[in-house]
C-alpha cells in the first residue's frame, strides 16, 4: 500500500518523507510556497499526471 495518496499536503510530505524533495522539484511542484496545497490541488494547477506523481513521490519514500 502506497504512503503517500493526493489528500496530503505538500508540507506532510516533506516533512514525512524528506527524500521527495527531489522529485516535487522534477515535476515542476512548488515545495515551499504552495506547501499548503493537497498533492492533487498542486498537479491540478500545474497540469501534472497525479498517478504519475503519486507513483514517483511513492518510489522515493520508499
Amino acid at each position: 500500500m502506497d504512503k503517500i495518496d493526493g489528500n496530503m499536503t505538500i508540507n506532510d510530505v516533506i516533512k514525512a518523507y524528506p527524500s521527495t524533495l527531489s522529485t516535487f522539484n522534477t515535476f515542476g511542484i512548488d515545495s515551499c510556497c504552495g506547501g499548503a496545497n493537497t498533492l492533487a490541488k498542486a498537479c491540478q494547477e500545474k497540469g501534472v499526471d497525479l498517478a504519475a506523481f503519486l507513483r514517483a513521490l511513492n518510489e522515493a519514500a520508499a
